[in-house]
Formats: C-alpha cells, sequence, structure tokens
C-alpha cells in the first residue's frame, strides 16, 4: 500500500471539486479499490502503487484542464475518467487540435479519444469506417475533417450521402421535387454543415456543386475523384449498396463510412453491407477502423445510460433467444 498527497496550488479547489463535492465523488464511485480523502485544498489517495499511479495520471489531466479552461464540467470529467488513452492523446496535442472553426469562431475540436483516433487515422489512410452508438460525434468529426479539407484545398468538392432506407417508398407521398423530398431525411448532415460554414458561403457551394448532398443511389455509374466523400447511416446499406460505394473512389479522394450496427433499419438485418464491410476489409493497408462506445457519448449525459439500458436488454434477449433454441438430436 501507498500513500500520495497532492495539493491544488494552480487551480480553485472549488472548480475541481464541484458544487457540494460531486466532482470528488464521482471521482471516488471511479477509483473504487482507492481510498480518496479531499480536504480544503489538499487530496490524499491511499491504495495499491499501480491503482495509486492511474489516479495520479488523471489527476494531473483535470488539473491541466482546468488551468487552460478555468472550468471543469461534469461531462468532462466523465470522458477523462473513462478515456483510457487520453493522456496518449493529450501528450501528443490530439484534443487540442483544431480541426475546423465554428461559425462562432470556436474550435471544433477532437472531444473523445476515439474522436482523436479518427482525426489522428484520416492522415494516414484514404477510406475510414467510424461505427459506434449515436451521440459520438462520428458523423460531425467527419464533417469537421472534410469542411477542413476543402478549406485547405486538399479536395475540390464535399459529398455527402445516406441511404434513403427509411424513406423508402413514403417519398412518393411527399410534396415537391427530390431534392425536397429527401431534404428532411438529410437534415442532420446540413445541420452540421450549417455549424461550421456561414449561410451565404455554404449556399453557394451547394449551388455550384462545391458541396452535395444526396442519397446513397445517386452514386452509381460516378467515379469520385478530388472529393472527400461522406457516406452516413452506412449500416442501411446493403452489400450490393456499398460495394458500389466504395467502388466509387477515384484518384486524390478521401472516403469515411459512419454508422451504428445496432441501429439496422433493413428488413433483413443480415443483409448490413455495414457489418460485411468491417469484416472484409480489416487489415487492408490504408483502410482504418475506428470502434466508438459509449464513453465517447457527447450529448446530453442520460443517452449514455439510455444506449447502455438498450445494450444490457438486447444481450438479455439475444441469451434468452438462444437458450430456447431447439436442439437437434442426431
Amino acid at each position: 500500500m501507498v500513500e500520495k498527497v497532492i495539493t491544488l496550488e494552480q487551480i480553485d479547489p472549488k472548480v475541481f471539486f464541484g458544487v457540494n463535492n460531486i466532482f470528488i465523488d464521482i471521482i471516488r464511485n471511479h477509483f473504487t479499490k482507492l481510498k480518496i480523502i479531499a480536504r480544503d485544498n489538499v487530496i490524499k489517495c491511499i491504495g495499491e502503487e499501480e491503482e495509486v499511479d492511474l489516479f495520479l495520471v488523471k489527476i494531473e489531466e483535470l488539473i491541466n484542464w482546468i488551468i487552460k479552461h478555468n472550468n471543469l464540467k461534469e461531462d468532462d470529467l466523465v470522458r477523462f475518467l473513462s478515456s483510457p488513452g487520453h493522456r496518449e492523446a493529450a501528450s501528443g496535442g490530439g484534443f487540442d487540435e483544431t480541426i475546423v472553426f465554428n461559425i462562432s469562431g470556436k474550435p471544433v475540436t477532437a472531444r473523445t479519444i476515439n474522436q482523436f483516433h479518427l482525426v489522428e487515422a484520416y492522415k494516414t489512410n484514404d477510406l475510414l469506417i467510424a461505427v459506434g452508438p449515436a451521440g459520438t460525434g462520428k458523423t460531425y468529426t467527419s464533417i469537421a475533417l472534410a469542411v477542413r479539407a476543402l478549406k485547405n484545398k486538399e479536395v475540390r468538392k464535399i459529398i455527402l450521402t445516406r441511404p434513403a432506407v427509411e424513406a423508402g417508398e413514403r417519398l412518393g407521398f411527399l410534396p415537391g421535387d427530390i431534392k425536397e423530398k429527401l431534404d428532411p431525411y438529410l437534415q442532420p448532415l446540413y445541420d452540421a454543415l450549417q455549424d461550421m460554414i456561414n449561410y451565404k458561403k455554404l449556399e453557394f457551394w451547394l449551388e455550384d456543386g462545391t458541396i452535395q448532398i444526396a442519397p446513397l443511389a445517386f452514386m452509381r455509374g460516378r467515379t469520385l475523384e478530388d472529393a472527400f466523400v461522406i457516406l452516413d447511416e452506412a449500416q442501411n446499406a446493403t452489400v450490393n449498396q456499398l460495394k458500389m460505394f466504395l467502388t466509387r473512389m477515384g484518384n486524390r479522394s478521401k472516403f469515411i463510412l459512419t454508422g451504428d450496427i445496432t441501429q439496422i433499419d433493413l428488413p433483413n438485418r443480415g443483409s448490413s453491407g455495414l457489418v460485411k464491410a468491417i469484416q472484409f476489409l480489416s487489415g487492408i493497408e490504408g483502410i482504418s477502423i475506428i470502434e466508438f462506445d459509449e464513453n465517447d457519448i457527447v450529448r446530453h449525459k442520460l443517452v449514455r445510460d439510455i444506449v447502455r439500458a438498450y445494450d444490457i436488454a438486447e444481450k438479455k434477449v439475444f441469451e434468452k433467444e438462444s437458450d430456447s433454441d431447439p436442439v437437434v438430436s442426431k
């Protein structure tokens, strides 16, 4: 057993401890093997050496964060504690690296370890596959990379696409032309763009084709060169659709597929092209697969709990169905 003492000298202990010591309680709940005592501006921890060392690393990171940002939010604290590789990102400047500035002038940066891995993988790979639950910032981070590439003249156009599975045959009953029919379905992509590109510039780029947003079916027959192409909701593309899409890749292009294999809307869940793509393409040089998890969720803190609850429930259903499968006697 070892004992270490940390004195908070450069930051306000009230910011670190949180209102009614809520942050210290969260830290204690995370480091259950340690005895943690906090009083005034002093923190004492007692436990096994390895666990204490990890505790000291996390506390150092939190202190550096507070010094830089002069605040600490509960979501930030939870992400720090849950991300085992945060030190790796911080040491390389990863989390602080600005991808692009939004329309308010604020920097868009990787906020979780797997967002950071996505940003890093982009530098050395032409095809990225980002899979994980809703709210993990897969699409938003991908679009930020695309906007940066366009502004830096690394590509000549951005193409954003989704398989129109949920729209299906209902498109015929919606008013307007094909663009007006599909715009509501593609709205999440517009939302991300509008956060990073001012309205007039975005409208101009949409009109002249510099930025294109279209359903996946519209990709057939095209060769996409000098382009940053993002396929969102890729779990709803069939194997043939995804093969068609991937073979559109032209010279000097970057492709990113994002999706959540737990939210497949296809009639036959086994026909998801994203699931097969992960199996077929793993290990190929130039292709990187980044797996996001509940620790990357950056929406409301309840989203993480909701995702976890559904995962547990679905696992129980799967186990129950497996146990009830008939046994074929020989």
